[in-house]
């Protein structure tokens, strides 16, 4: 199975999005260069049914316009300037730039993209994808178009936690997906009883944040050694390497 490997498998967050502009194939060109394992994107519908690769729920943070991708059509996103001349992608786009055995983790914002983006999946080594989301529902969606592709659940708020030894059978969970940002808000050690106890369900970790400096602050990652598979970094140069200083690149 190619999400289970030796080392930690490192992901670009929305590609190499400390440098390049976020969810762009460029950052997803460059990450991939930098020597990562494989990028994480998020995805949208558009107004005309296409996959589009948008983090947030509008394209005002992101571009040089405003409005939502639900209400625009592929043509009116496409004029959209990300920087460096870089345009929205499509899901299709994405896949095609990438090397053939990349890891793709494909977070999906809503349960309406799900149908059409399992129908992507199935035509791009399905075995290198990872989907994940916070939304139950869009997992639940999902599975109804491909019981088989590695999923990995979201987590973002405590009430989830009680729920996850059910939705690992229900939805055939491969992991659970943490912030660093519990460690400041849980405690260190509460965090590592959780992840303990996810993995005494046969669960996989991987460990993500909107800011790098958790994984390095306190030497959490090192303390956090053998309890998690993937990691998913905004710097991926500065993760890989150093991964490797600690023995686990």
């Amino acid at each position: 199975m190619v999400w289970e490997r030796d080392g930690v498998i490192v992901l670009g967050h929305r590609g190499y999005m400390s440098k390049y502009p976020e969810n762009s194939l460029l950052a997803f060109r460059k990450a991939m260069e930098a020597g990562v394992d494989g990028i994480e994107l998020d995805v949208w519908l558009s107004r005309d049914g296409r996959v589009i690769v948008m983090h947030d729920e509008t394209i005002d943070r992101t571009s040089d316009m405003n409005g939502k991708q639900k209400e625009m059509t592929l043509e009116e996103l496409k004029r959209a300037d990300l920087g460096e001349g870089e345009r929205i992608p499509t899901l299709e786009e994405v896949f095609e730039v990438l090397p053939k055995d990349a890891l793709v983790n494909i977070e999906l914002k809503d349960a309406e993209a799900a149908g059409e983006v399992a129908r992507i999946v199935s035509e791009n080594n399905p075995e290198r994808v990872m989907i994940s989301s916070f939304e139950i529902e869009a997992l639940r969606e999902y599975r109804k178009h491909d019981p088989e592709t590695v999923m990995g659940l979201l987590i973002d708020r405590e009430e989830v936690v009680p729920l996850i030894p059910k939705l690992k059978e229900e939805l055939n969970l491969w992991s659970i997906n943490i912030p660093m940002e519990a460690i400041p808000v849980l405690g260190f050690e509460k965090t590592v009883q959780a992840i303990k106890w996810a993995r005494s369900l046969g669960l996989k970790v991987a460990l993500w944040t909107q800011n790098d400096e958790l994984f390095y602050a306190n030497d959490n990652l090192l303390r956090l050694k053998g309890l998690f598979e993937v990691v998913i970094a905004n710097d991926v140069e500065r993760m890989i390497e150093y991964l490797r200083s600690i023995g686990l690149g």
